[in-house]
């Protein structure tokens, strides 16, 4: 563990403790910029991934962009340690190294991949980057869809709409990305999944040659051979992925509505949506070396209750305007904003008190839940009386989440209370929701 020191400090018989809650353990897998090691967690046993980002490596390869999307929090420091869900089964590429697969299984994971992928398209969100090894599965055998690294979110596309930053796995990419014109995502995810389901078929990838610009050649004519053992289904559904024109490609919903995908799926059966995105618990941004921020194996020191934590999945959601996941059940838009600070819950939830007195709000006070409020106007509106919420969550040690939402009354007039409670916060904001200065 190296890469660890120094900030990571060793406990009796050299256990490696990171603030003070996860003991790392094994390393799982490397890339260019990252480690992602076992750990567990001291107090509960859980384990956990922790992914290790080296940002030097990150700035020097011009990358930071993209980890900032993944993560969702601007790294400052010499690492980053990400906090995630453990995925028991290893990665799907694992199973194709070992062969292909039946038929049944295979349809099991694209079923699954193509659910992911729909849930993403749907907010806007390309992967940009599908592929067996971003594919993980949890001791179920149910597939999550890991490293949002390179995706792109609706902000990122130019005047003509499209996206234009080559980007992904050489065998994997699709033809119009190599083009290196502009291209739609989800098309482009798409043709992926065709190569995915390929292979888990196949056992082998259906563009692959030794020689990358031979291989290229391959994808730009859409040349490639099912093997025997396809079925006939498999075939055409393959036949209208891989489509070199994305025009004429197939789309998502067309997938799921084929006669291969629903095979197997019961009528109205959605349970195989559930298990689709890897799940991201914390986010620690490392300090420089003089001002360390690990601590030792000592228990830590909280009130009675702590902020309801806010998943890091949550965040990426909210700080985009883009891909807000909060709104993806509801039929009518929801009035709310949301900021991000570096100040203690305790000190963020004094903060609102006192601005809420100031502008006259009677403050009404949560039973369950210290660290959420409602402030109330005193003066009847269009639609009574201004209901506004206020919550803090906890993100990581060192970052809190502000979410206001309307409960009640009018949505201008939450507007106007939005642009006067601004002002009085701007101490302890770090970050206000869509802000482009930010």
């Amino acid at each position: 563990m190296d890469d660890l020191s120094p900030e990571c400090h060793s406990g009796a018989g050299n256990r490696h403790i990171i603030f003070g809650k996860y003991e790392m353990g094994r390393l799982l897998g490397q890339g260019t910029f990252a480690k992602v090691y076992h750990a567990r967690h001291l107090f509960t046993s859980e384990s956990v991934a922790v992914k290790v980002i080296k940002t030097e490596t990150v700035r020097k390869q011009g990358l930071m962009e993209q980890i900032t999307r993944e993560i969702a929090v601007l790294a400052t420091k010499t690492k980053i340690f990400l906090v995630m869900e453990y995925v028991k089964g290893g990665e799907l590429f694992a199973k194709i190294v070992k062969g292909r697969l039946k038929e049944n299984s295979a349809r099991k994971y694209f079923q699954q991949l193509i659910s992911a992928v729909d849930y993403c398209h749907s907010r806007g969100v390309s992967h940009r980057d599908l592929k067996p090894e971003n594919l993980l599965l949890d001791e179920k055998e149910d597939l999550k869809v890991s490293d949002f690294g390179l995706s792109a979110l609706p902000e990122q596309l130019r005047n003509d709409g499209m996206l234009h930053t080559q980007c992904g796995t050489p065998a994997y990419i699709s033809p119009e990305v190599l083009r290196k014109k502009g291209y739609d995502g989800s098309k482009a995810d798409t043709w992926s999944c065709g190569v995915i389901l390929y292979a888990l078929l196949a056992g082998f990838l259906p563009f692959r040659d030794d020689n990358l610009m031979h291989m290229y050649r391959r994808i730009f004519k859409g040349e490639y051979e099912c093997p025997p053992w396809f079925s006939g289904d498999a075939r055409r559904l393959i036949s209208k992925l891989l489509v070199v024109d994305p025009s004429q490609r197939i789309t998502i919903p067309a997938i799921m509505r084929s006669s291969w995908f629903l095979r197997g799926l019961k009528t109205g059966d959605r349970g195989f949506l559930a298990p689709i995105l890897l799940k991201t618990n914390s986010l620690i941004d490392m300090t420089e070396n003089n001002d360390t921020t690990i601590e030792t194996e000592k228990p830590i020191r909280r009130s009675k209750s702590s902020p309801r934590f806010y998943n890091a999945f949550e965040f990426i959601s909210s700080m985009s305007s883009g891909f807000d996941l909060s709104n993806m059940f509801e039929t009518s838009q929801k009035s709310e904003s949301l900021f991000t600070s570096k100040c203690c819950a305790s000190m963020i939830m004094n903060k609102l008190e006192s601005i809420a007195k100031k502008l006259n709000f009677k403050i009404l006070y949560s039973n369950q839940n210290e660290y959420k409020l409602k402030m109330e106007g005193i003066s009847e509106g269009r639609k009574g009386k201004l209901l506004v919420t206020a919550e803090v969550f906890e993100v990581a040690p060192e970052v809190a989440v502000v979410e206001f939402s309307k409960a009640a009354g009018d949505t201008l007039e939450y507007k106007k209370f939005e642009e006067e409670v601004r002002p009085g916060l701007e101490d302890i904001v770090w970050s206000w929701q869509g802000d482009k200065s930010s």
